[in-house]
C-alpha cells in the first residue's frame, strides 16, 4: 500500500500551523493568569465600596411598596447603583481568557486536519508510531480539555495544559518525526482504533489532572504560609481557587480517568491474544501499564476508604503521572519488547 506524500507535506504543514495558534493561546492564558490578582483586588475593592456605603436597614414596608430603589433611602438607592453598574462582567474581566480560548478552538481544528491527513496519507489511523501517537495524543489532550470547559470554567489551567501541548509537539516534530509509513502486521487490527483511542482520552484526563495537581500543591503551600503570618510568594497563584477546591477537582479528573485506564488494560491484553496468541507476557509496555493502573488504584482507594485527602493522596497521583511519563518516554523508546513497534523508527 503505497503513501501520498502531498497529503502526508500538508499534514506537516497543519501541525506547525497548529503550534503557532497554540502558542497564542498559550500566552494569551499566561496573559489572563498574569492579570488575575488585579482582578481579584478590584473585586474586593468594589465589595468594599459597597459594604461602606449600604445603609441602615429599611423597614420592610418600605422595601415592598417601592418594588425596586424607589422607596428606599438615598444611600441605599447610590448603594444599588455601584453594585448594578460598576461591577464589571466576566466577559470584560477575562478578554484575554476569551482571546486564548478562540486561539485553543483554532489551534484544535487545524490540528486534527493535521491528524486526520496524516492517517489519509496512509489510508490507517495515525498512531502507529512515537510520532503519530503523540501528535493525536496531544489534539485529544486539547479536545477533552475544551468539552471540560463546557461545564467547569477551568481556564484557569489553560497555561499548564496548552503549555504541555506545545512541548509534546515540539518533541514530537524534533526528537520523534517520523516519515509516514505503513504499519507492522501486528498493529493490522480494529483493536488499535479502540485500544489508542481510550487510551488517548485516559491519558488526556491524567494529563489535566496532574496540572491541578500541581496548582494545589503550590496553593496549599501558599496557604499555609499565610496562616502562619509569613509572606507569600507567586501572586498569580491569588486568581485561582482554594487549594481545597482545586484538590477536589484533581480527584474527580482522577476519577474519570481511571475506569478508562481499566478499559486500556484490559483492551490490550485482548488485543495481545488475538495478535500474538497470549494475554499477558510481562512485556516492558504491559508491566507498565499496570504499574499505572496500581498507582491510581491505590490513590483512589486511599482516597475512599482511608480518608486521605490533601498532600499525601496529591504526592501519589504525582508518582502516578511520572509512571505515566515514564510509560510514555522511556518504555517506548528505551525499553525492547514487542511493543517495540512504537519507538522511532
Amino acid at each position: 500500500m503505497s503513501v501520498n506524500e502531498t497529503l502526508a507535506s500538508y499534514s506537516n504543514l497543519l501541525l506547525y500551523s497548529a503550534m503557532a495558534a497554540y502558542t497564542g493561546a498559550f500566552l494569551s492564558f499566561t496573559l489572563d493568569l498574569a492579570g488575575g490578582p488585579a482582578r481579584v483586588r478590584r473585586a474586593r475593592e468594589l465589595a468594599e465600596d459597597v459594604r461602606l456605603a449600604a445603609p441602615e436597614p429599611v423597614a420592610a414596608g418600605a422595601v415592598a411598596s417601592g418594588g425596586g430603589t424607589a422607596g428606599l433611602p438615598p444611600a441605599d438607592r447610590g448603594a444599588r447603583t455601584i453594585s448594578a453598574t460598576s461591577a464589571p462582567t466576566s466577559e470584560q474581566r477575562r478578554a484575554a481568557a476569551s482571546i486564548a480560548v478562540s486561539l485553543t478552538t483554532l489551534a484544535l481544528l487545524l490540528h486534527l486536519a493535521s491528524v486526520l491527513l496524516r492517517g489519509l496519507s496512509v489510508d490507517r489511523p495515525p498512531w502507529g508510531n512515537m510520532f503519530e501517537f503523540s501528535t493525536a495524543g496531544a489534539a485529544v489532550v486539547t479536545l477533552v480539555y475544551l468539552a471540560v470547559l463546557r461545564w467547569r470554567d477551568l481556564r484557569y489551567l489553560g497555561t499548564f495544559v496548552i503549555g504541555p501541548v506545545l512541548l509534546t509537539l515540539g518533541l514530537a516534530v524534533t526528537v520523534l518525526y517520523t516519515a509516514a509509513a505503513q504499519l507492522a502486521p501486528s498493529l493490522r487490527s480494529y483493536w488499535l482504533a479502540i485500544h489508542v483511542t481510550v487510551a488517548f482520552i485516559a491519558s488526556a484526563l491524567l494529563t489535566i489532572a496532574f496540572s491541578a495537581t500541581v496548582l494545589y500543591l503550590v496553593q496549599d503551600a501558599r496557604e499555609r504560609r499565610r496562616a502562619q503570618g509569613q509572606p507569600v510568594s507567586l501572586t498569580f497563584m491569588e486568581a485561582l481557587p482554594s487549594a481545597r477546591d482545586l484538590d477536589q477537582a484533581a480527584y474527580r479528573l482522577h476519577a474519570v480517568a481511571f475506569p478508562l485506564w481499566t478499559f486500556t488494560l484490559v483492551a490490550g491484553a485482548i488485543w495481545a491474544e488475538n495478535a500474538w496468541g497470549r494475554y499477558w507476557g510481562w512485556d516492558p509496555k504491559e508491566v507498565w501499564t499496570f504499574v499505572i493502573w496500581v498507582v491510581y488504584a491505590g490513590y483512589l482507594h486511599a482516597r475512599a476508604t482511608r480518608g486521605w485527602e490533601g498532600r499525601k493522596a496529591a504526592w501519589l497521583a504525582m508518582v502516578g503521572y511520572a509512571c505515566v511519563l515514564f510509560n510514555f518516554l522511556v518504555v517506548n523508546i528505551v525499553f525492547v519488547g514487542m511493543h517495540s513497534y512504537a519507538g522511532i523508527s
